[in-house]
């Protein structure tokens, strides 16, 4: 007669079989994930990064940008908005485009246009541009930093409501 005798190991617990270093990688990979979630939410981009009114799309150069002596300021707003613009609190005198022509009738489109050493409002754009040049009030900016300042009101309300956006950038 034979026995068999089996080896017979005695069953481990769940928290027996537990890898220690398995454990730590999963909670490594848990932690970095919850991370990366947290990041994505907590992260500020484009629009709400740069910190512009609602009325206002885009301005070049943007805020703390470092810019060339000629380089050109552009304030983009949303349609049925006008503006002015200072720099360095001087108020730029501003031509329409719209009223630009040569011999005081509207130019046809495709026309070459002098544009004035003046700010230029485009309103069929709802763009406010100034190129520093000569025989402009700023014909280059000068080393250092500048302040840009945008007054802006919508058309229907009038230059009495309107409200101001200040930005710096620096020249090289």
């Amino acid at each position: 007669m034979t026995t068999n005798i089996q080896n017979s190991k005695p069953k481990k617990s769940f928290l027996q079989s537990i890898n220690g270093q398995r454990l730590l990688t999963s909670l490594g990979i848990a932690l970095g994930l919850v991370m990366i979630i947290f990041g994505f939410q907590a992260s500020r981009t484009g629009r709400d990064e740069s910190g512009l009114p609602d009325a206002i799309e885009r301005i070049s150069p943007a805020n703390g940008d470092r810019v060339l002596r000629q380089s050109q300021i552009i304030v983009d707003f949303v349609e049925g908005y006008e503006s002015v613009l200072f720099i360095d609190g001087v108020e730029l005198p501003t031509t329409r485009l719209d009223e630009l022509t040569a011999s005081g009738q509207q130019a046809t489109p495709g026309a070459q246009v002098e544009l004035p050493a003046t700010a230029v409002f485009d309103p069929g754009n709802f763009i406010i541009s100034f190129q520093p040049q000569a025989g402009a009030v700023i014909e280059s900016f000068t080393q250092g930093e500048h302040e840009g300042k945008v007054k802006y009101w919508r058309v229907e309300d009038g230059r009495n409501k309107s409200r101001t956006y200040i930005w710096k950038f620096d020249t090289d």
